[in-house]
């Protein structure tokens, strides 16, 4: 998360410019009819905005305006579908607002990098597995919740670095290919925190993901054209 004093006005407006967009695209494309006839999926939106929250709490914040926090917008996205996990995501920046650790004119870039980045490479990554229609729960698990995590939070590493550097912040320093080496003990917490959490959703309650095809992972193990063996 990058504090407001980093950013110039130019990347300010552009991440508004940018955030609000897709805030409201996810408002005119959220299921709000299913939402408000299902009481089961109210509890699940809220719930899991309130656990988005507490992970996004549990953070390190430096003197340089930067702070450091798993950002759990891939199992989020899987969990919900993206119009949902996007208006989640903004739930848990307003909460954040409330205490005070986070500007709200820095909310555009932050929300561009902690919510719309992520939910966009999980999204093109589930959409990439459906389409393969793979029959391997496995490849689920990996492709969409491990795989997008690890992808996205560099991006997301890369982007800010690549805006602060773009806003004349922070020079990059000559020994950066040193600093690249630590980006795999930021990344693969990342991807193991959003890969158990899918998997333990596919094994204990398969129907809470939005994204999950539960007939084709969770079918017998004989072709549609074949019946089963007589026991």
């Amino acid at each position: 998360m990058i504090g407001a004093e980093l950013l110039t006005t130019t990347s300010t407006l552009a991440g508004w410019l940018l955030y609000a967009p897709v805030v409201l695209w996810a408002i005119w494309r959220a299921p709000w009819v299913a939402l408000i006839s299902d009481l089961r999926r109210q509890h699940l939106v809220f719930a899991t905005a309130l656990a988005l929250f507490l992970l996004w709490l549990v953070r390190r914040d430096f003197e340089s305006g930067l702070s450091y926090h798993f950002i759990g917008m891939t199992a989020v996205t899987l969990l919900l579908d993206w119009p949902l996990a996007v208006l989640v995501g903004l739930l848990a920046q307003l909460g954040l607002l409330a205490l005070g650790l986070q500007d709200f004119s820095a909310l555009g870039v932050n929300g561009v990098l902690l919510v719309a980045l992520p939910v966009l490479v999980t999204e093109l990554c589930a959409l990439r597995v459906e389409r393969e229609q793979p029959e391997n729960l496995f490849v689920y698990i990996f492709f969409c919740g491990f795989f997008p995590a690890a992808l996205a939070t560099l991006l997301v590493i890369l982007s800010a670095f690549g805006l602060l550097w773009l806003d004349g912040v922070f020079e990059m320093p000559p020994w950066i290919e040193d600093y690249i080496g630590y980006l795999w003990l930021v990344i693969f917490p990342e991807a193991f925190i959003n890969g158990l959490v899918v998997s333990a959703l596919v094994v204990f309650y398969p129907d809470w993901l939005e994204t999950f095809n539960r007939s084709r992972y969770l079918s017998a193990p004989w072709k549609n054209d074949k019946q089963p063996p007589d026991s």
